[in-house]
This record gives structure tokens, C-alpha cells and sequence, in this order.
């Protein structure tokens, strides 16, 4: 392709995607496909001679259109958000533009310093602890997703538990990691992942509102010292991916330095809400952790994907990460005074994701963000009241910002019947969790082009579904 045929694709790609988003509210929210739809679509070999690019592109509306489900849609209340912006489409593509490889410094320096600037920004922006400043012994680094960032951070209190005897010796069996009942999932994986074992990583009880009880923790813990065992690592939640409940992380990072138990904080949607004062109670106790983590891809209008991971002692991090193969040795790495990020990270290699956060961060401004973030949570707690103002359903938790779990009083099986019904419609998108045992609709408003009037619309729908549903 040359520069000049680049150009001209490039633009049509832009008025495409372009006039998607304009259009994205007139697509079914729920992809309409069955499985395997797509596949029996698309030839079953690959084309021996190159197509024109406008094919591919006409392609893309008739074959790809039909299996998305369009997450950007203002009708989209599912999961958490994963929320995009032009600002961020436009930075992703000038790194693929760049086709940067960030692994080293030295293979370019921008991408490196760059990343390092915006995360200090980001602990001003959401006023986290000083100590994960790049100015002080810790700092923070992009991950891909949350997952990662806690992986990383097991990995580290893993080393610094053993001495960082385990990169070599493998583990002993004795290691006990702590979290709750209602942590994400990844959790599990990560544990398994770490060579900790699902065995040895205890869901600590929960009180009413779904939050952690630190004394059942305490408790757990010395169970496992009696035992013979070596708790090593507690994750802490800000925003729990069923309810957004919000662990007590004072009382808990009180234990974990009596204990000498590295705490993470994973405030992976929630965290974002400290952009604004008024909601920055949700990280009391942070300054307590010895790693944090939050994902701008979530609810900072950052495309796919965009994790913010923070340590305090980035020297653990490195220690535990780091290999330096001979074909990896340069002139910068060795003189000690640059971050190589390839070992703050599993993978080796990493794209230029700074860029798209730098993008949003500049065309937003702290003053734009926080006034989209207080118009989702100001939607979600006026949908909070249209549902106590019906007695046909109640609320499941306390909404402490854009996440709204209820239910219809009428049972598991009404409230199935309302979202599969609803879904299938197109109308809107949400999904469920289970909370005491009960089948639980989710909320989340977070999407980037929402506005009340699509609350509006999906609070009416819901009613008018729970009328046929409920007979």
C-alpha cells in the first residue's frame, strides 16, 4: 500500500468508524448471531491473491457488523463499562502508526518516559499515596488489564515472602494468599498461575453489604501461622465486580502490617471515581498498600485495554520480574538511570499504550473527566430511586456510585425471564450476579455517550418487561 493509497484508505476508515459510533445507538445492543454464524459466513480459506481494501471494508459492515456487540452503545448497562472516546481511538492508532516494540528504553525512549509522566499524573489526579510516585521508591507501570497487574503483584509478595527463593526453588506449599468471596475471578487464576494453588487461596466471609470482614481475616490468618502455613498476601477490593461493594481497606492494611502481608488494592472500575473529591473516601486506607491497581479502560474513556499498576517498592517488582538475556544488554539499562518496563511485566514485549491515555487525559482534563464521571454516578443513583419508588422490585446493595444491583420481587425466575427478554430485544444490555443466593440484576452506567434519557428508556423497559414477565 503506498503513502498515497494509505492516506486514502486511512480516511475512509475514519468516516467509517466515524459514522459507526454516530449510528451505534440503532444496533442492537446484544449481538442478534447464533453461534458459528459468522464462521459459516467467511470463506474457509485464506485468498491467494489481495483484495482492495474497499472489499474488506464492505466486508466489515455485512460480516463483522452482525456479531458485535456494541459496548460503546449508550444502551450498554452490561458487566462493568468498557468505555472508549475519539481522543483514545486516535492515540491507539498513532501507535500502531509508530509500531513501537517499549520493551527496553533504549528502544524508544518516548514510549518509556512518556508512560512514566502520565502515571505520576495519575496519582495527583486520584490522590494516591506520594510513595507510588516514579520520584519515590515505587511507581507506577501499564498492564494490559487488571488480571495482569495482580499476577504481578502476587509474584512480588511471593518473592519477597521467600526471600526470593521461589523464581528458583519453585513453591513449597506453604504460601496462603487472602481475598474475599466476592473478589473477581482472576484471582483464582492468578493463584494457580503463581503456583499457589486454589487450595491455598482463602475467600475470607463477607458482611451484609458484601464488603470483607477484617476479623474473619485476622482469624483466618492465624488459623494458618498455627498450621504451619505462611500467609503472604491479601487483595483488598474497591468495587467488587458483583456489587461494587468496598472492602474496609484501613482495618485490613492495619492487619496486613502487623502480619507483614503485602496488601493489593484492586479498584479496577471504582477507582476512577477518585477524579473527583467527593468520592476519594473510596481509597482511605490505600496508603497502607504495597500495590494498587486501576483501569482507565474501564471508566476513563480509554480504549481497550489500559491497566494503571502501582507499587510501592518498585525494587521488589523488578527483583522479582527481571531477566536480562546477553541479546537485551545496552549501554542505558546498565548505567541505572532509565526504566526498563519488561521487568515490571510477564510478557516481554509492549505496545505503546500511553499514548491513548495521554490523548484522553489532554483533551478531557481533569475537569471534563470528573464531570463525566459525576453525570454516570448521578444517573445511577437517580435510577436507584426510581426503583424504591416501585414496590415491585428493591435494591440487592448499596450503590455507592454506578453500579445498581435489584432484583423483582417476584423471584429467580421472573428476573431470568426480564433480562434474557430484554436482551434479546436489542433495547438494552445488562447482565446478572448472584448476591445471597439470589438471582441479581446488574446496572452499570458508565458508557461514554450515555445520558439520562437512555436511564429513561431502560428503567421504562424494564417496568414494561416486568409487567408481561410477572404476569
Amino acid at each position: 500500500m503506498t503513502p498515497e493509497e494509505f492516506r486514502k484508505n486511512g480516511h475512509a476508515m475514519i468516516d467509517w468508524i466515524a459514522d459507526y459510533r454516530a449510528r451505534v445507538e440503532s444496533f442492537p445492543v446484544l449481538s442478534q448471531v447464533t453461534p458459528g454464524e459468522i464462521m459459516r459466513s467467511l470463506p474457509t480459506q485464506a485468498p491467494a491473491h489481495g483484495e482492495s481494501f474497499d472489499a474488506i471494508l464492505r466486508d466489515v459492515e455485512t460480516l463483522i457488523l452482525p456479531g458485535i456487540t456494541h459496548w460503546q452503545s449508550p444502551n450498554f448497562f452490561a458487566y462493568f463499562p468498557s468505555n472508549s472516546s475519539e481522543p483514545a481511538i486516535l492515540g491507539d492508532l498513532l501507535s500502531s502508526g509508530l509500531g513501537v516494540q517499549g520493551m527496553l528504553w533504549a528502544t524508544s525512549p518516548a514510549c518509556t518516559e512518556l508512560e512514566t509522566r502520565v502515571l505520576d499524573w495519575l496519582v495527583a489526579m486520584l490522590a494516591l499515596p506520594n510513595k507510588f510516585l516514579s520520584t519515590s521508591a515505587g511507581g507506577g507501570v501499564i498492564q494490559d488489564t487488571a488480571s495482569s497487574a495482580t499476577l504481578c503483584a502476587l509474584l512480588a509478595a511471593r518473592e519477597r515472602a521467600t526471600n526470593y527463593a521461589t523464581n528458583q526453588q519453585g513453591c513449597d506449599r506453604k504460601l496462603v494468599a487472602y481475598t474475599s468471596t466476592q473478589a473477581h475471578s482472576s484471582l483464582q487464576k492468578d493463584a494457580q498461575i503463581a503456583g499457589i494453588g486454589r487450595d491455598n487461596l482463602r475467600l475470607i466471609e463477607v458482611d451484609e453489604d458484601f464488603a470483607m470482614r477484617p476479623a474473619a481475616l485476622s482469624a483466618q490468618i492465624e488459623k494458618d501461622r498455627r498450621a504451619g502455613l505462611t500467609p503472604f498476601f491479601v487483595c483488598a477490593s474497591v468495587g467488587t465486580t458483583s456489587s461494587n461493594a468496598i472492602d474496609p481497606v484501613p482495618a485490613i492494611g492495619r492487619i496486613c502490617r502487623e502480619q507483614n502481608i503485602w496488601l493489593h488494592v484492586d479498584a479496577a472500575m471504582s477507582g476512577t471515581a477518585a477524579l473527583c473529591p467527593e468520592f476519594r473516601s473510596i481509597h482511605d486506607g490505600v496508603e497502607l498498600a504495597d500495590s494498587y491497581t486501576f483501569n482507565p479502560h474501564k471508566w476513563m474513556f480509554t480504549t481497550f485495554d489500559c491497566n494503571c499498576f502501582y507499587v510501592a517498592d518498585r525494587n521488589a517488582l523488578i527483583q522479582t520480574l527481571t531477566i536480562l538475556p546477553e541479546y537485551l544488554r545496552n549501554q542505558a539499562t546498565e548505567s541505572g538511570a532509565v526504566i526498563d518496563y519488561r521487568d515490571w511485566q510477564v510478557p516481554l514485549g509492549r505496545r505503546f499504550r500511553a499514548l491513548k491515555l495521554w490523548f484522553v487525559i489532554r483533551h478531557y482534563g481533569i475537569e471534563g473527566l470528573q464531570f463525566h464521571v459525576r453525570k454516570h454516578v448521578s444517573m445511577a443513583q437517580e435510577f436507584v430511586s426510581w426503583i424504591r419508588e416501585d414496590d415491585r422490585f428493591e435494591l440487592a446493595a448499596p450503590a455507592p456510585l454506578n453500579l445498581v444491583c435489584f432484583r423483582h420481587k417476584g423471584g429467580d425466575a421472573v428476573n431470568q425471564t426480564i433480562m434474557d427478554n430484554l436482551n434479546r430485544s436489542g433495547d438494552l444490555y445488562f447482565t446478572h450476579t448472584k448476591l445471597d443466593g439470589k438471582f441479581t440484576l446488574r446496572m452499570c452506567v458508565g458508557q461514554t455517550h450515555t445520558e439520562l434519557r437512555h436511564a429513561e428508556q431502560a428503567w421504562r423497559r424494564i417496568q414494561e418487561e416486568a409487567s408481561r414477565s410477572a404476569g
